[in-house]
């Protein structure tokens, strides 16, 4: 994000971070998040060994762990009898190299009534993730 975007007296706060090495196999990539290790690859189909989960995938993993995380936060601190929140989601393109669309299915299961689940499904636009895949950010690269 431009400094003009986010105002001068503003600093940008690190929310996340990963370090991605490929120094194995072709296109099989060691993740370290924090503490945690991941694993990203292509299909065979595509010349990789399927090591991982492939990048679009984990994109939807990020997307999905957080509408979860935020619906199940929400509810618990308002009190509502939400049992489990499942979200299952797709990334569909025609060309990789122009946008395309996520299609998101959540299912909540408890005894919610209609008026806590339509809060939820609004919460779920507005999740952290969700703004940052529907507005998109700055990367910057450096090169070393």
């Amino acid at each position: 994000m431009s400094a003009d975007r986010r105002g001068a007296e503003h600093e940008l706060q690190k929310l996340g971070s990963a370090v991605a090495d490929s120094t194995g196999p072709p296109f099989h990539v060691s993740i370290r998040a924090g503490r945690h290790s991941l694993s990203a690859d292509e299909p065979e189909s595509v010349g990789g060994g399927n090591t991982g989960a492939g990048p679009f995938s984990l994109l939807m993993s990020a997307l999905g762990a957080c509408t979860a995380i935020t619906l199940r936060m929400y509810a618990d601190r308002k009190g509502w009898p939400l049992e489990a929140v499942h979200v299952r989601l797709v990334y569909r393109s025609e060309d990789v190299r122009v946008p395309g669309e996520v299609q998101r299915e959540i299912r909540l299961d408890g005894p919610l009534d209609e008026t806590q689940r339509a809060k939820l499904a609004d919460i779920a636009e507005r999740t952290p993730v969700t703004k940052v895949v529907k507005a998109a950010v700055d990367v910057r690269t450096t090169m070393r």
